[in-house]
């Protein structure tokens, strides 16, 4: 009789408090996702509770959270009523949410050719107008253990430091590694320095028993595999 109260109580409740209440009545599940972000950002402005101005926040991105995830804290910070500290609060959210279901795939993916680490790493490299630099942390078995981001540029390049990455793969006890980075400019021909910089790496895994089994180029929809070109 006492839950049924409470969730009957729901009703009485001001509807920016709703969301809150709902959970710990109904359980997460039993939200939508304009209640969960509510519950993120707390209060809405003076025109609107949290849960409409989380509504209107995902109109704008077609009610799309993997559009919304790609939002900056700047982007999100144009909306009013959200600061720069509710932006903060919902972009870190929806990164560990992504993180969440990166750490699931993780444990299930082996990496048996170049398309298993382009399904892999695609979202991160998706609508990127900068070069980024990753690297994909293997066991014996090639099954993916981590991934980790090595460093970033501008739309000309950036640098990618072979210490930093055989420390990041000696450090987590990886056996073999993948390289990836984006061209932004949807280029797949790899530069002089791509090419230099993976014959390197793959000289100094050897000595170091450390293999680096490919090296992923994304460009838009695409991807250039050195190891299905017979490069490495």
């Amino acid at each position: 009789m006492e839950d049924y109260d409470q969730k009957l109580g729901i009703k009485l409740w001001a509807e920016e408090d709703r969301p809150r209440e709902k959970l710990l009545v109904n359980g997460r599940r039993h939200l939508t996702d304009a209640e969960l972000i509510a519950i993120l950002i707390g209060s809405g402005n003076k025109n609107e509770t949290a849960v409409d101005l989380s509504k209107r926040i995902l109109a704008f991105y077609d009610n799309n959270l993997s559009k919304l995830g790609k939002a900056s804290v700047q982007e999100l910070s144009k909306f009013k009523g959200i600061g720069e500290a509710k932006a903060i609060s919902i972009v870190a959210a929806l990164e560990l949410g992504l993180r969440r279901r990166e750490s699931q795939d993780e444990q299930r993916i082996q990496v048996t050719s170049s398309g298993d680490v382009h399904k892999f790493l695609y979202q991160t490299f998706r609508d990127l107008n900068h070069e980024e630099f990753w690297i994909l942390l293997l066991n014996r078995s090639n099954h993916i253990i981590g991934k980790h981001l090595i460093s970033k540029g501008g739309q000309a390049g950036t640098v990618a430091d072979p210490k930093i990455i055989f420390k990041v793969a000696l450090e987590n006890n990886a056996a073999n590694i993948v390289l990836a980075h984006n061209h932004p400019s949807g280029n797949l021909k790899p530069s002089d320095s791509d090419n230099k910089l993976t014959r390197d790496l793959v000289a100094s895994g050897l000595m170091l028993g450390l293999y680096v089994i490919d090296h992923l180029i994304f460009a838009s929809q695409h991807y250039y595999s050195y190891k299905d070109e017979d490069v490495i």
